[in-house]
Protein backbone atom coordinates (compact mmCIF):
# COMPACT_ATOMS: atom_id res chain seq x y z
CA UNK A 1 0.00 0.00 0.00
CA UNK A 2 2.74 2.37 1.21
CA UNK A 3 4.64 1.79 -2.67
CA UNK A 4 1.52 2.61 -4.48
CA UNK A 5 0.98 5.82 -2.23
CA UNK A 6 4.67 6.87 -3.22
CA UNK A 7 3.74 6.36 -6.69
CA UNK A 8 0.94 8.17 -7.01
CA UNK A 9 2.50 11.28 -5.19
CA UNK A 10 5.39 10.63 -7.73
CA UNK A 11 3.46 11.07 -10.34
CA UNK A 12 1.12 14.22 -8.98
CA UNK A 13 4.68 15.48 -8.29
CA UNK A 14 5.93 15.13 -11.85
CA UNK A 15 6.12 18.45 -14.12
CA UNK A 16 4.33 19.01 -17.41
CA UNK A 17 7.89 18.91 -19.13
CA UNK A 18 8.96 15.57 -17.54
CA UNK A 19 5.29 13.93 -18.38
CA UNK A 20 5.61 15.25 -22.33
CA UNK A 21 8.76 13.51 -22.13
CA UNK A 22 7.65 10.73 -20.85
CA UNK A 23 4.61 10.37 -22.74
CA UNK A 24 6.74 11.22 -26.40
CA UNK A 25 9.59 8.73 -24.94
CA UNK A 26 6.61 6.02 -24.55
CA UNK A 27 5.37 6.77 -28.15
CA UNK A 28 8.62 6.39 -29.94
CA UNK A 29 9.07 2.95 -28.06
CA UNK A 30 5.81 2.01 -28.91
CA UNK A 31 6.08 2.97 -32.35
CA UNK A 32 10.01 1.33 -32.62
CA UNK A 33 8.40 -2.02 -31.23
CA UNK A 34 5.31 -2.12 -33.70
CA UNK A 35 7.53 -1.41 -36.53
CA UNK A 36 8.61 -5.21 -36.24
CA UNK A 37 5.08 -6.17 -36.14
CA UNK A 38 3.82 -7.82 -39.65
CA UNK A 39 -0.26 -6.51 -40.09
CA UNK A 40 0.99 -3.59 -38.32
CA UNK A 41 3.54 -3.10 -40.92
CA UNK A 42 2.69 -3.63 -44.37
CA UNK A 43 5.17 -6.01 -46.51
CA UNK A 44 6.99 -7.01 -43.46
CA UNK A 45 8.81 -9.93 -45.45
CA UNK A 46 10.35 -6.76 -47.55
CA UNK A 47 12.23 -5.37 -44.26
CA UNK A 48 15.62 -4.56 -44.95
CA UNK A 49 18.31 -4.62 -42.37
CA UNK A 50 18.79 -0.47 -43.76
CA UNK A 51 18.42 1.18 -46.84
CA UNK A 52 16.03 2.83 -49.60
CA UNK A 53 15.26 -0.98 -50.71
CA UNK A 54 13.05 -1.88 -47.60
CA UNK A 55 9.67 -1.71 -48.96
CA UNK A 56 8.09 -2.61 -45.18
CA UNK A 57 5.85 0.52 -44.23
CA UNK A 58 4.66 1.22 -40.51
CA UNK A 59 1.47 1.62 -40.76
CA UNK A 60 1.12 0.75 -44.55
CA UNK A 61 2.55 4.48 -45.07
CA UNK A 62 6.05 4.86 -43.17
CA UNK A 63 9.18 3.34 -44.56
CA UNK A 64 10.84 1.53 -42.04
CA UNK A 65 13.85 -0.85 -42.02
CA UNK A 66 15.21 -2.83 -38.64
CA UNK A 67 17.55 -0.17 -38.66
CA UNK A 68 14.93 2.39 -38.27
CA UNK A 69 13.05 0.85 -36.00
CA UNK A 70 15.87 0.43 -33.13
CA UNK A 71 16.33 4.08 -34.11
CA UNK A 72 12.89 4.38 -32.46
CA UNK A 73 13.20 1.83 -29.83
CA UNK A 74 16.66 3.84 -28.66
CA UNK A 75 14.77 7.02 -28.60
CA UNK A 76 12.14 6.16 -26.84
CA UNK A 77 14.04 4.60 -23.99
CA UNK A 78 15.59 7.70 -23.84
CA UNK A 79 12.97 9.96 -23.70
CA UNK A 80 11.50 7.64 -20.84
CA UNK A 81 15.13 7.71 -19.06
CA UNK A 82 15.53 11.69 -19.57
CA UNK A 83 12.16 12.36 -18.11
CA UNK A 84 13.84 11.75 -14.98
CA UNK A 85 14.42 14.76 -14.33
CA UNK A 86 14.05 18.58 -15.75
CA UNK A 87 17.12 19.31 -17.77
CA UNK A 88 16.78 15.89 -19.06
CA UNK A 89 13.46 16.00 -19.92
CA UNK A 90 13.85 19.67 -21.76
CA UNK A 91 17.10 18.26 -23.51
CA UNK A 92 15.19 15.36 -24.86
CA UNK A 93 12.02 17.54 -25.90
CA UNK A 94 14.32 20.37 -27.49
CA UNK A 95 17.41 18.41 -28.74
CA UNK A 96 15.22 15.60 -30.11
CA UNK A 97 13.38 17.90 -31.76
CA UNK A 98 16.11 20.26 -33.85
CA UNK A 99 17.58 16.53 -34.88
CA UNK A 100 13.80 15.81 -36.08
CA UNK A 101 13.77 19.03 -38.05
CA UNK A 102 17.61 18.04 -39.60
CA UNK A 103 16.23 14.88 -40.73
CA UNK A 104 13.48 16.74 -42.43
CA UNK A 105 15.79 18.56 -44.18
CA UNK A 106 18.07 15.78 -44.74
CA UNK A 107 14.74 13.70 -46.33
CA UNK A 108 13.71 16.60 -48.53
CA UNK A 109 17.22 17.05 -49.99
CA UNK A 110 18.55 13.08 -50.78
CA UNK A 111 17.06 11.34 -53.49
CA UNK A 112 14.81 8.75 -51.65
CA UNK A 113 16.43 5.93 -54.19
CA UNK A 114 20.29 7.10 -53.55
CA UNK A 115 22.29 5.25 -50.56
CA UNK A 116 22.36 8.27 -48.81
CA UNK A 117 18.61 7.15 -47.93
CA UNK A 118 20.06 5.04 -45.61
CA UNK A 119 17.29 5.12 -42.79
CA UNK A 120 15.35 4.88 -44.87
CA UNK A 121 12.54 7.41 -45.07
CA UNK A 122 9.37 8.77 -47.75
CA UNK A 123 7.58 12.00 -48.09
CA UNK A 124 5.01 10.38 -45.16
CA UNK A 125 8.25 9.95 -43.07
CA UNK A 126 9.77 13.48 -44.35
CA UNK A 127 6.53 15.62 -42.97
CA UNK A 128 5.95 13.48 -39.79
CA UNK A 129 9.52 14.78 -39.43
CA UNK A 130 8.92 18.35 -39.41
CA UNK A 131 5.63 17.83 -36.97
CA UNK A 132 7.73 15.95 -33.98
CA UNK A 133 10.41 18.44 -34.88
CA UNK A 134 8.01 21.55 -34.34
CA UNK A 135 6.15 19.60 -32.06
CA UNK A 136 9.01 18.27 -29.66
CA UNK A 137 10.73 21.81 -29.37
CA UNK A 138 8.24 24.34 -29.07
CA UNK A 139 6.86 21.69 -25.93
CA UNK A 140 10.39 21.71 -25.18
CA UNK A 141 10.17 25.32 -24.48
CA UNK A 142 7.10 26.64 -23.43
CA UNK A 143 7.13 24.01 -20.56
CA UNK A 144 10.75 25.19 -19.90
CA UNK A 145 9.20 28.83 -19.24
CA UNK A 146 8.24 30.10 -15.61
CA UNK A 147 5.81 31.94 -15.10
CA UNK A 148 6.96 35.01 -15.74
CA UNK A 149 7.90 34.17 -19.69
CA UNK A 150 11.79 33.21 -18.91
CA UNK A 151 13.44 30.10 -19.20
CA UNK A 152 13.41 28.15 -16.22
CA UNK A 153 16.57 27.14 -15.10
CA UNK A 154 20.21 26.69 -16.72
CA UNK A 155 20.05 25.28 -20.28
Amino acid sequence: MAARSRRGAAARDRSLLRTAALLVGTVFLLVGVLGFVPGITTHYGDMSGAGHESMAKLLGIFQVSVLHNIVHVVFGVAGILLSRSDEGARGYLIGGGVIYLVLWVYGLAIDETSSANFVPVNDADNWLHFALGVGMAGVGVLLSRDRRGRMAGNF
